[in-house]
């Protein structure tokens, strides 16, 4: 209840501010986003563009106070990854809703959830509910968006889901681990690594954010890739072993 009474505040609060950086050639087109209140972004990588609106708009801008750099350019590699994928495959999405996702999907790791024992993922997933229909999206649309973020680190479900969902998951999988990094073409990567650079040492980093955020709710992460986070970060960490709980319950052996 706390997050949302700040969320309600911060959204009545966005504001349109600075100047960023950009590469040569694409300074009046980073420009042109920033006085929109996307900071720091381009109009087009690729053939795809950031939605021109105010929900995309209040949603960079709302992830990026919260996230900071690391995660926020995170997220707007993703939705490129995301979209670009949709595009190859010929897939109809809402782009709106791909970019509050893809904004969304790892709000979960932020500050504000330091004492939260929820999955990190449904964290973000409820923020981008509350987001969403803070800005009048539909229920139905706002439980769309839930669930692709809830199932992006869950593998095997996502692309059998509608489009968002298989899409999000697709990008994510690709920003961090190179899932698919040849059905994108060499031009399309260099633009969005152009347009977005992985920073040195973005690996660690990532890895270190995750475990700063999972390390006091480690329960959450069995049976999930994250797991594997917590393992190698803590020594002293151990996975939950799924046969062992079996042959090892109450009901096996009969007491």
């Amino acid at each position: 209840m706390r997050f949302r009474t700040a969320f309600t505040a911060t959204c009545a609060a966005f504001v349109v501010f600075g100047i960023a950086w950009a590469p040569d050639g694409q300074a009046e087109t980073v420009r042109s986003n920033v006085d929109k209140g996307i900071p720091n972004t381009v109009d087009d990588v690729s053939g795809i563009k950031v939605p021109d609106s105010k929900l995309a708009r209040d949603a960079a801008k709302f992830v990026r106070d919260a996230e900071g750099e690391l995660l926020f350019q995170h997220s707007m590699r993703v939705y490129y990854w995301a979209a670009l994928a949709g595009k190859r495959k010929g897939l109809a999405f809402d782009p709106d809703l791909l970019f509050t996702a893809a904004m969304f999907h790892d709000f979960g790791l932020t500050a504000g959830y330091e004492e939260s024992h929820l999955r990190y993922e449904v964290d973000g997933a409820n923020a981008a509910r509350d987001f969403l229909q803070s800005h009048g999206i539909s229920e139905a649309d706002s439980r769309r968006v839930w669930l692709a973020i809830a199932l992006h680190t869950t593998n095997g479900i996502s692309p059998h889901l509608y489009p968002i969902a298989a899409l999000l998951a697709e990008g994510a999988n690709m920003d961090l681990v190179g899932a698919a990094y040849n059905d994108f073409t060499a031009a399309q990567r260099d633009a969005v690594e152009t347009a977005y650079p992985h920073p040195p040492q973005f690996a660690d980093a990532f890895l270190q954010a995750l475990y700063d955020s999972l390390k006091h709710r480690p329960e959450t992460t069995q049976g999930t890739g994250l797991a594997d986070v917590l393992a190698y970060k803590d020594p002293n960490f151990r996975r939950r072993d799924f046969s062992s709980l079996m042959l090892n319950s109450q009901r096996t052996k009969g007491k």
